[in-house]
């Protein structure tokens, strides 16, 4: 179900795969995180958060500015604090967003799972 269809990013719940997919296309200009942000909140208060896992979906996240990308380790923990059962992020096809989110997940000891499609992330049961 489509929860949210905005430029930059979709927001869908996957009720039989127990999943809430964001797909985050180029990437959020700092003006927009808040309204992200709220969107995010409200879609992931529709589920039942001990049921469901979070995928991240960047494969179409564009290289982020330099001083974006100092903070991208920060912004994938965010994704932690919703209380999901699990969380997954897609690395980006592109190869700096990749060493971007490779390098912020690691600084910050990111305790999620990276994956490179949305096929390696396993089936809830």
């Amino acid at each position: 179900m489509l929860v949210v269809d905005k430029q930059r990013y979709k927001m869908l719940i996957y009720d039989d795969k127990k999943e809430v997919h964001i797909q985050v296309i180029g990437f959020l200009r700092p003006k927009a995180v808040d309204e992200y942000v709220t969107d995010l909140t409200a879609t992931i208060n529709k589920v039942q958060k001990s049921q469901f896992v979070l995928v991240v979906d960047a494969t179409l996240q564009s290289p982020l500015p330099y001083s974006v990308a100092q903070n991208v380790g920060e912004t994938m923990m965010v994704y932690m604090t919703f209380g999901l059962k699990d969380v997954y992020i897609v690395y980006p096809k592109s190869k700096i967003s990749y060493v971007q989110v490779r390098n912020g997940t690691t600084e910050v000891g990111f305790p999620g799972h990276l994956v490179f499609s949305t096929s390696e992330i396993p089936a809830i049961k």
